[in-house]
């Protein structure tokens, strides 16, 4: 791999890449980033990964990374893989213990497939290939309860004072984090431009997945922490490294959180992930009753059925309308 097509994609080989026995398009191949000496799986990865946002490429990149080493183990070139290959992929990520210790989730898998199945597509369009091995292959269905372990209020609570003793961008990350919903990767991403003022509100300008802009708003309790964190600069990146100069980035940040998670006595704090503040955002919000549609619009989601899979209170069989019913026709017949 030449230095441009092996930074961008990261350290894929585990072994040494299959040979590849299907015969590709030199016109469509030439025509990708990269070199001849580049193996073509990494050059069409190169240019499918340019077409999108920072966070959703890193997302994209470590599946397609995934997918890379299942089929290098297995001697099968992903550009040779059937679609009986891909089953057997997602029956390994769904009963083998991956990276982390555990088998993937129907939601994770579900997305990766998505991830291969928009690479395949990519493929296809650009004339690399002529089908897609992800086509017809069965999806896991994915339950409508979010998996992710959400903070109770008291943990988050123990968190913001963990992170308070630890520092000042620790305090103002967490309190970000947990006071407006975001994703981590849009805390990292802004700027010191990014924090503004609204009508009268302290807002963050973020870029969300898909790279849609959109305005968090930070109650006192988050921007005073992070006007405090903030200081004198008046420009660069919002969170920055410890260096002082570049900016934060996601992996050392998540491991800082899980850090000060064990530090605030959490039960199981490896349960803990990134996505765990944003989950308990929307948890602990619509259990405080404020409205789904309110709570959707601060966390992004395009679909209310995205947000009401962290709603809790739904679950409450004591709010079945059932009951409201019963009431009405109880009126109707005593008023015979």
């Amino acid at each position: 791999m030449t230095p441009a097509t092996s930074g961008a994609i990261g350290a894929f080989t585990e072994v040494p890449p299959p040979a590849l026995s299907s015969v590709l398009s030199p016109l469509s191949v030439d025509r990708l980033p990269g070199t001849a000496a580049d193996d073509p799986y990494f050059r069409l990865a190169l240019a499918f990964l340019a077409e999108y946002p920072a966070n959703s490429a890193r997302s994209y990149r470590a599946d397609l990374r995934l997918w890379w080493n299942w089929c290098a183990h297995r001697g099968v070139h992903p550009f040779d893989a059937q679609r009986h290959h891909v089953s057997a992929w997602v029956r390994s990520l769904t009963t083998e213990a991956q990276g982390n210790g555990r088998t993937s989730t129907n939601a994770t898998v579900a997305r990766r497939l998505s991830a291969l199945s928009a690479f395949y597509a990519y493929a296809i369009t650009e004339n690399v290939l002529a089908s897609s091995p992800v086509a017809n292959v069965r999806r896991p269905r994915v339950g409508t309860d979010s998996t992710t372990s959400a903070l109770t209020a008291k943990e988050l609570a123990a968190l913001l004072g963990a992170a308070r003793a630890h520092g000042l961008r620790s305090f103002a990350l967490v309190s970000v984090l947990a006071y407006s919903g975001v994703r981590i990767s849009e805390a990292l991403g802004a700027n010191v431009a990014s924090l503004t003022v609204d009508g009268g509100h302290r807002v963050l300008r973020i870029v969300r997945k898909g790279g849609k802009t959109g305005t968090v708003v930070l109650p006192p309790a988050a921007s005073e922490v992070l006007v405090a964190y903030v200081g004198e600069r008046t420009s660069g990146p919002l969170f920055l490294a410890a260096d002082g100069q570049n900016r934060y980035v996601y992996t050392s940040a998540v491991e800082q959180l899980k850090r000060l998670s064990k530090a605030a006595g959490i039960d199981n704090p490896k349960r803990i992930s990134a996505h765990s503040f944003r989950h308990s955002f929307a948890t602990e919000s619509l259990g405080a009753g404020v409205p789904l549609q309110d709570v959707q619009d601060a966390l992004g989601h395009a679909d209310p059925r995205t947000t009401r899979r962290y709603d809790r209170a739904r679950r409450d069989l004591s709010r079945s309308p059932g009951y409201a019913m019963a009431a009405v026709i109880a009126k109707a017949s005593s008023e015979r």
